[in-house]
């Protein structure tokens, strides 16, 4: 049966694959130690008590009807003075857009920003940049990337590609890796995009920046960066990416917000009113009551923070006794978010059954079956099946269930050869 072009040609989830073969694995009575998903065990890390609270009030209260197109002003009022307070960042609320989580705010700004055929620039690794640059038929440019720099893009990386972008897609701390841009870092980039729009004529397209921030309030001892701070007149060029759906442990509460040039902003609120990925009522509500006091976000993410600290603090400690116990790994100092950057170097490698383990998705299935680990290859985040790297995320999982995981990986690691 024929259906579209863009649908017949979409590429599926390599994430979604392996939670299913976990998925299945688990409903057949195996331990699966599940450190693939980008998302947090409710039971291990729950919401804010009093967000909670505020939710189950507001569906009491019966406000269950559509929210404004671009958010309850009440909950703009509040991310508006976060912003000031948290970053001196100084968006008015009309240039705040509230929707479903990032995910439709990431959408919007591709297709609020790019046509046919427009240059794209992201590095790889970077989440869903790829399936975002296809769907708005994009002409995408992948900067590959080096673990020397952390995974993340140098001016130097970025300067061949910019000429007659109009969208270069940046994350930090970034997803899939747990590290994070420095001031100078940053600053050079920043650099790039003013000098990029200088030589553009008013009737041409400028390089805007996607800045996705989703994860800035869970840093560990870096300082987290941000372009119009470091030169406000990337103001006029950037739209940033956030929201509650990490800070907050909230990835279900489903609240994220945009922020950015007004004229875009008002675009993509236009855009999404024909798709409808507003936040629920109650939600945005309860988001709007729990910033009322700023010490209600800041000592929730302070003790969060600390225990997912403690729990990769485990993870990287235990894969840097592997490495020290001669196994071919190594770890990345996690920086900020959920997330490990974990080298399994054993592409090439005969399993105990003859089989070769031919590319980076044959070394996660094996895991999943002889260790009952799961990873994420970066092959998902846009790199090639044979880089030996993989992303690790610790929100669904106990310290405990990290201690116990690791002898099983390093079992299975030696009976490759």
């Amino acid at each position: 049966m024929k259906v579209s072009k863009l649908a017949a040609n979409l590429i599926g989830s390599e994430i979604v694959k392996i939670g299913n073969e976990v998925n299945d694995l688990k409903a057949k009575g195996a331990e699966i130690a599940n450190l693939t998903i980008g998302d947090l065990n409710s039971n291990i890390y729950p919401i804010p008590a009093l967000l909670k609270e505020e939710i189950q009030k507001a569906y009491q209260n019966n406000l269950t009807n559509y929210p404004p197109a671009n958010g309850l002003l009440s909950l703009r009022k509040e991310v508006s003075k976060d912003l000031k307070n948290r970053w001196n960042l100084d968006y008015a609320p009309n240039d705040i857009l509230i929707t479903a989580g990032s995910r439709p705010l990431i959408y919007a700004v591709y297709k609020t920003i790019v046509d046919e055929g427009d240059k794209v620039v992201y590095p790889t690794p970077s989440w869903n940049n790829n399936h975002y640059a296809y769907l708005t038929s994009a002409n995408a440019v992948e900067v590959k990337t080096k673990p020397e720099t952390n995974f993340l893009p140098t001016a130097d990386d970025l300067k061949p590609h910019l000429d007659g972008a109009v969208l270069l897609a940046l994350c930090s701390p970034l997803n899939p890796t747990g590290t994070m841009f420095t001031k100078e870092q940053l600053s050079e980039i920043c650099e790039l995009v003013i000098a990029e729009n200088k030589k553009r004529r008013a009737d041409e397209k400028p390089l805007y920046l996607m800045y996705d921030q989703i994860y800035s309030n869970l840093t560990f001892g870096a300082e987290h960066v941000d372009p119009v701070s470091l030169f406000p007149e990337m103001k006029e060029y950037t739209i940033y990416i956030d929201g509650i759906s990490k800070c907050l442990a909230a990835t279900g509460v489903r609240v994220g917000w945009g922020f950015g040039p007004a004229h875009i902003i008002d675009k993509m609120k236009a855009l999404l009113t024909h798709v409808g990925a507003w936040a629920p009522k109650p939600e945005q509500e309860a988001t709007a009551k729990f910033y009322e006091n700023p010490e209600n976000v800041n000592t929730f993410v302070a003790d969060f923070k600390a225990k997912l600290e403690e729990s990769l603090k485990v993870l990287h400690g235990g894969i840097q006794d592997l490495k020290g116990k001669g196994l071919s790994v190594d770890s990345i100092e996690p920086m900020g978010a959920l997330y490990l950057t974990i080298k399994l170097d054993y592409i090439g490698k005969t399993k105990p059954d003859g089989a070769v383990i031919e590319n980076s998705s044959d070394l996660v299935f094996y895991l999943i079956n002889e260790a009952g680990v799961a990873l994420v290859p970066f092959s998902a985040f846009g790199e090639e099946k044979s880089e030996p790297w993989f992303r690790a995320s610790v929100g669904g999982l106990a310290i405990d269930e990290i201690k116990v995981m690791l002898p099983k990986l390093e079992s299975a690691l030696n009976k490759l050869k």
